[in-house]
């Protein structure tokens, strides 16, 4: 046969018709091997906990928590907390749920078939002011037991909610410790500030800037007293040079030039020494040095008069006053010249601070700055600290955000997997296009010569009659026998195989059932 010759309909059929056995017997057994893998592949188990994410209960307005995250991020944290190698290791010893494999498994195998058992399904919803937010999510557990499934499942729920409530609290407790740590070497700090900022202002209390006005009114009055101070003292000291004249005019018997012009007689006896006393009081005070010096004057006149020790002259007496003038002149002077010196130093001295004043205000504004900015930064760490310590007290309480169980797993009543109808109509489409395709390998396989169109073809003759094959009664016979012989064979299989399921594996009505309650 050449290679461009095409098959016809009457062809196909034909090959249909000569290939019918090999058909029907492979669509029977792929038909067969689908089913018999729908009906015996294990039923899976699913077992489903809805938890609730709730959220504060007081208004954050008034208590605002710091475990701010997100809820989904939350809840895979939990997920890979829960779904530990040591938690899922536990579960499945508790639970022995792969004591009934046929296969050993390895520990890491278990824990791997366990975590895809595991489903985490979110429920999302849109918040007003938030979006798309998580507001609830779905644990399951799927096993080929539903008694199995529901248990492991309330298993996982109760470990994913306290899983929740420690993660939460150790958070806070956490935080809570972490700003306390923070709030106290801020304190210890603000501390070693405070006892600079002390020891620098007694270091520097007489140039603080604080004090600078006062220190310049101080220097004002204290030059006005220097000023005033020197002008008696040069004062004393001009009258202590006229005295000095006085003093060697009396010596020498003359009365020096100017010594009544003005106005200042000496007395020379008791009565004019206490006129001029009266004199002096009525200008000076009673301690005033001439008042004084005039009253020792009359003492001693008055001692001499009695004891009858008279000067032997006036101008004895007058060399008398006018050295006693002169002692307490020359006192006086002494006495200003020391206040002088006095005023200098402390002028002096008020300067030197004045100078001083703005290099330590420069340094007193930065140890001030350091003070006000860890002050500023110890009251916010305490005003968090004061915030940790409420969000700790809420996630203790159970009062902040919260996982709450909505729908407790229930115990499963259908398996979830297989799709044991699914499976069946795929199997029916397999066996069609197996049993087919089977057929046509052969067909493509075989060199033979199939029909009148394809003998032409190969001849390039036409054919000018057919004459159909004609069996013989014993070429029917013998297929006939074959036939009954295959009938025969197939129905003491079928019935062999019906007794072995009934007696070795379970009564064919009940098997019946379930094989139906499968299907439903």
């Amino acid at each position: 046969m050449t290679a461009d010759y095409e098959l016809t309909l009457n062809d196909y059929l034909a090959v249909v018709r000569r290939r019918a056995w090999l058909l029907g017997l492979s669509f029977v057994l792929i038909l067969a091997a689908g089913l018999l893998v729908a009906l015996l592949i294990p039923p899976v188990y699913e077992s489903t906990g809805t938890i609730l994410v709730e959220s504060q209960q007081i208004p954050t307005d008034l208590v605002a928590v710091n475990n701010n995250t997100y809820a989904d991020e939350r809840i895979e944290i939990i997920r890979q907390r829960v779904m530990t190698r040591e938690n899922l290791l536990r579960i499945i010893d508790k639970y022995r749920l792969f004591a009934d494999e046929s296969k050993l498994l390895t520990v890491s195998e278990k824990i791997d078939e366990m975590r895809e058992a595991i489903t985490v399904t979110l429920v999302n919803a849109e918040v007003k002011g938030r979006g798309l937010a998580t507001i609830a999510f779905r644990l399951s557990f799927e096993h080929r037991r539903p008694e199995v499934a529901n248990r492991v499942a309330n298993e996982l729920v109760t470990l994913f909610l306290d899983e929740n409530i420690k993660q939460r609290t150790e958070r806070a407790s956490e935080t809570t410790e972490f700003l306390t740590q923070e709030a106290n070497k801020l304190k210890t700090e603000l501390e070693t500030l405070e006892d600079q900022l002390a020891a620098f202002k007694q270091e520097h209390g007489n140039a603080l800037p604080e004090h600078q006005e006062l220190r310049m009114g101080m220097l004002a009055r204290s030059e006005a007293e220097l000023k005033e101070v020197d002008r008696d003292y040069k004062s004393t000291l001009e009258e202590l040079r006229f005295l000095d004249l006085e003093l060697a005019a009396a010596r020498s018997g003359v009365a020096p030039a100017g010594a009544a012009s003005d106005g200042k007689d000496v007395p020379l006896d008791l009565a004019s020494l206490k006129a001029e006393h009266a004199r002096l009081l009525s200008k000076y005070t009673a301690a005033h040095p001439d008042v004084r010096a005039l009253e020792r004057k009359i003492n001693d006149l008055q001692a001499a008069e009695l004891k009858g020790d008279v000067p032997a002259s006036a101008s004895g007496l007058e060399i008398a006053r006018v050295e006693a003038k002169i002692a307490t002149l020359q006192a006086r002077a002494d006495s200003l010249s020391q206040q002088k010196q006095g005023l200098l130093a402390r002028v002096s001295a008020y300067e030197q601070q004045i100078l001083q004043t703005p290099q330590v205000e420069r340094g007193l504004i930065t140890l001030m700055r350091d003070h006000e900015n860890a002050q500023r930064k110890y009251e916010e760490i305490r005003t968090k600290q004061m915030s940790a310590r409420i969000s700790e007290n809420l996630e203790q309480e159970n009062k902040a955000e919260r996982f709450v169980l909505l729908e407790p797993p229930l115990m499963p009543e259908k398996p979830v997997k297989p799709n044991r109808k699914k499976i069946a109509v795929l199997a029916v489409f397999l066996a069609l296009a197996g049993s087919a395709g089977l057929v046509m390998l052969l067909e493509t396989i075989s060199q033979r010569v199939r029909g009148v169109d394809a003998l032409a073809n190969v001849l390039g003759r036409r054919v000018l009659a057919t004459i159909p094959y004609i069996p013989t009664k014993a070429e029917l016979a013998r297929q006939r026998a074959w036939q009954r012989r295959g009938f025969a064979i197939a129905g003491l299989l079928t019935v062999a195989l019906l007794v072995s399921l009934h007696l070795l594996y379970m009564p064919l009505d009940i098997l019946l059932f379930k094989a139906l309650a499968r299907f439903e």
